[in-house]
């Protein structure tokens, strides 16, 4: 089986791949890093096979404030016109949106914490998943749906959570990656976040739910397994 080139998008260093690693690692493909708050450096879109777009703490219009979100929006739109696989988890979802021309904009409540989300269309990525189960989010923006794309998931305070276009291209709004690591990393620098409401967990209640880590893991090596296969037999 031809091994794959996976390049990783990353924003924040509390925000890594998390299960995705130990995927690539197990399959033998390539994996390499372009990091943003570091000296960066994009590769070639004709080296890479798959662009993977990790979260972060900031929004897709704070170009102000990190001017390499335009570099960055521009290669994720080169590599979806260059047909490559492209995997948005949070903030990456939001980008590989408005890469498509869809809007992104601040959601009318924050969603943090374990809360269910429901499958919205069958898709045989899908085979065998619950049509609700819990997932772990950390978002405040949402996003329309890009032309022509699928939705695939919802949520009770957050419509648009997934979407497929032409197969190859998929954002998610949440984190199914998410490791005992990654979670307390990200509970520890966005702790000044956590301001409970309905919609917003405690610390204790984000990190007292490590249960449900194993099940999104399967989840996320059953969704990488079914890409995998799209970008091997197109």
């Amino acid at each position: 089986m031809k091994k794959l080139s996976i390049h990783t998008l990353m924003h924040v260093p509390f925000e890594g791949l998390g299960c995705i690693e130990q995927w690539i690692s197990k399959n033998k493909h390539s994996l390499s890093y372009t990091y943003f708050y570091e000296n960066y450096r994009l590769p070639n879109v004709d080296e890479i096979d798959w662009l993977i777009v990790m979260g972060g703490p900031m929004g897709v219009y704070d170009e102000a404030q990190y001017p390499w979100l335009i570099e960055e929006k521009e290669f994720i739109r080169k590599a979806i016109d260059n047909g490559k696989t492209v995997i948005g988890i949070c903030l990456g979802s939001q980008l590989i949106a408005e890469a498509l021309g869809a809007k992104v904009y601040p959601n009318k409540q924050k969603e943090i914490g374990w809360f269910d989300v429901n499958l919205a269309n069958s898709n045989t990525m899908f085979e065998s998943f619950e049509n609700s189960f819990p997932v772990f989010h950390w978002h405040g923006d949402t996003f329309d749906l890009p032309v022509g794309s699928t939705h695939l998931m919802s949520s009770d305070v957050c419509k648009n959570q997934a979407f497929l276009f032409n197969e190859k291209v998929l954002g998610l709004q949440f984190h199914l990656e998410v490791t005992t690591q990654t979670l307390k990393g990200m509970v520890e620098n966005g702790a000044s976040e956590l301001i409970e409401n309905v919609t917003i967990q405690s610390a204790s209640e984000i990190l007292g739910q490590t249960l449900h880590i194993e099940a999104n893991n399967r989840k996320m090596f059953q969704i990488l397994d079914y890409m995998e296969k799209i970008t091997l037999n197109p």
